[in-house]
């Protein structure tokens, strides 16, 4: 079994947790593939209000 790198993990919770205000917990419930759904759907947020550059989190 393959585990996921502890860096991206960390990084896909600081940029939900600091958008949502989620509880760590609450962001470690998350299934991979929910969490890097809300880290899309975020990004795609800020672009739309801000026109911010594409976030690497985009793309996954």
């Amino acid at each position: 079994m393959r585990t996921y790198p502890r860096k991206e993990l960390y990084e896909e919770l600081a940029f939900i947790a600091y958008h949502f205000h989620w509880t760590r917990d609450e962001l470690l419930q998350l299934e991979h593939a929910e969490r890097r759904r809300w880290c899309r759907e975020i990004s795609s947020i800020n672009e739309k209000l801000d026109g911010t550059p594409a976030d690497p989190f985009r793309d996954l």
